[in-house]
């Protein structure tokens, strides 16, 4: 083997370790790429399951307060047909 035989083996020696030690380095980001990206559909479906019961919570919570508004207006009717028979009984009294 000549001089420069070994000199153009050793060139494409270390062409092809840079090759290698690139490849390599590509494979660790699309490593990290793919835990990125199932990090992030990870977050994405909890923030669907989140949504949900969120979903949930606010439907019981607007339940309640038609609840709350017609039982308000059963009592409100009932106080101002109080007023009315209190008033009535009070006028009646003073008649008499």
């Amino acid at each position: 083997m000549t001089e420069s035989s070994a000199v153009e083996i050793e060139i494409a020696t270390r062409r092809l370790m840079a090759a290698l030690d690139s490849l390599e380095s590509a494979v660790e980001r699309r490593r990290d790429a793919d835990r990125d990206e199932n990090e992030l559909a990870a977050r994405i479906q909890a923030l669907g399951a989140d949504r949900s019961r969120l979903a949930d919570e606010l439907d019981g919570a607007l339940v309640k307060a038609r609840k709350l508004e017609r039982t308000n207006r059963e009592i409100s009717d009932r106080l101002d047909s109080a007023i009315v028979t209190i008033r009535s009984v009070l006028d009646t009294g003073e008649d008499g």
